[in-house]
């Protein structure tokens, strides 16, 4: 598992205290959330002083970014494991969508919980993005993992359907909109059926995006 070095000032999982930190953080991050997160109260948390903190990160957006890049990257390693002996790209798709749509489930890891990740992504990771400094993160490689992942599902699009004319645009729209609508469905009920839990959000999803590229 690698991201981007960009990410932080000193590669977390070289040492215990980097590895507690981002592991902490990620549980700290998911019961606070990113508004009410401080470095501060990660370092009483662990047992630390905050200055050790920021030896890792620049500040909590930057942790917020690397914790989100993990997803995306762990979603990649799942995607790669899951399909490795099919052939057929229907079904690569299908397990594609149940990562998407249900998050990174298939292995384990010994680092970070991807259940937590799951939560922080659909929760949190928006706040990462929306910033005025977007672009220079973008041009540092930043977002490297969710276009690794992304590619991987346009590909596969392109695979299916070769005349279809917007594989990365389908792709991108199906990741972010199914993080939104799991979202949605906590917290802002009305904007979706009640009906519509995960295993409804698979077959909503499926049907979207195989109609999408359709050639019929």
């Amino acid at each position: 598992m690698e991201v981007h070095d960009n990410l932080y000032l000193k590669e977390p999982f070289s040492s215990e205290l980097g590895s507690s930190i981002v592991q902490e953080g990620a549980i700290l991050i998911r019961n606070l959330g990113m508004e009410n997160f401080t470095f501060k109260k990660l370092a009483v948390h662990i047992g630390v002083t905050e200055a050790a903190v920021y030896r890792y990160f620049e500040n909590k957006h930057m942790l917020l970014l690397y914790l989100t890049a993990w997803y995306w990257a762990w979603m990649e390693v799942n995607y790669v494991y899951a399909t490795a002996n099919l052939e057929s790209s229907k079904a690569r798709l299908t397990i594609a969508m149940k990562l998407i749509v249900n998050g990174p489930f298939f292995m384990r890891n010994a680092h970070l919980d991807p259940e937590n990740l799951r939560s922080i992504v659909v929760n949190e990771s928006l706040k990462g993005y929306l910033t005025k400094t977007v672009d220079v993160e973008h041009e540092n490689g930043i977002f490297a993992q969710v276009y690794n992942f992304g590619e991987r599902i346009s590909e596969l699009i392109y695979e299916i359907n070769p005349t279809y004319p917007y594989p990365k645009t389908l792709a991108y729209t199906v990741m972010e909109a199914s993080l939104l609508h799991a979202f949605n469905a906590k917290h802002l009920p009305g904007m979706t059926e009640q009906s519509l839990d995960s295993k409804n959000r698979l077959v909503f999803f499926e049907d979207l995006i195989l109609k999408a590229i359709s050639n019929e």
